[in-house]
């Protein structure tokens, strides 16, 4: 899409998704800022030329995204959009068996990267009068019953999607759309390998995710603030 130009942060920029969506920006003429814990894999991001800046952080810690906010804006221009992408799963089972440590690190994965992502990104996109967030969400936190047996992850989910839909209607008028992406099971090695029985042909690609969060982040999709995406494939 030519329309799609400036500036995007990354979060979870390192791992098998984040990867994809830093190929496919930095391919639509994007300059990409990868955001993710230190890594190789993080480092190789910009080696590779697929992504522009690289920094190594906790996206949980407030402090140290506002500080990544400024550092990247410092060095490549006002952040026009972002693709917050950090997020995780452990299985804690169903709720009854479930211990509080695992419900309280799903929240923190799934919900605190989220809150801190957009209270870090959120000022200077409103200051500046416009920008896109893309968050992603998970088909259970928007029909729940399909998370049965993983009730924390799913509460966890459908927090994230809650936050996305109030932060929309509280930045719309400023300019700023809020969005969020809702795969399935995404086709991963950690997916296939976790799954061997599972058929991955059913399964969403990280490409197709890519490229709705492409379009999400264009003027194509002006108009949409608010929105959960379904991406299911067949799953």
């Amino acid at each position: 899409m030519s329309d799609v130009s400036g500036v995007v942060l990354v979060t979870g920029a390192a791992g098998a998704l984040g990867g994809v969506v830093c190929d496919t920006l930095t391919a639509a003429g994007l300059t990409i800022a990868a955001l993710d814990l230190p890594s190789p894999h993080l480092d190789q991001l910009v080696a590779s030329g697929r992504a522009a800046f690289a920094l190594g952080l906790d996206v949980t810690d407030l402090g140290a995204l506002r500080d990544a906010v400024r550092t990247i804006e410092t060095n490549l221009g006002p952040i026009t959009g972002a693709a917050l992408i950090a997020g995780g799963f452990v299985y804690t089972g169903p709720l009854h068996l479930a211990e509080d440590d695992g419900a309280a690190a799903m929240f923190h994965m799934n919900v605190d990267t989220v809150s801190r992502g957009l209270r870090a990104l959120l000022p200077g996109m409103v200051s500046r009068g416009g920008g896109s967030v893309v968050i992603i969400g998970a088909r259970p936190g928007q029909r729940p019953w399909t998370g049965a047996g993983m009730a924390s992850y799913t509460a966890s989910k459908a927090a994230a999607l809650a936050l996305v839909q109030a932060t929309a209607a509280e930045v719309v008028d400023s300019g700023v759309r809020v969005n969020a992406v809702l795969p399935s099971t995404i086709d991963t090695p950690r997916n296939r390998q976790d799954m061997p029985q599972a058929d991955p042909r059913r399964w969403v690609s990280p490409e197709s995710i890519a490229g709705v969060i492409q379009f999400l982040l264009s003027d194509a999709a002006r108009d949409i603030s608010g929105a959960l995406v379904p991406v299911y494939a067949r799953a």
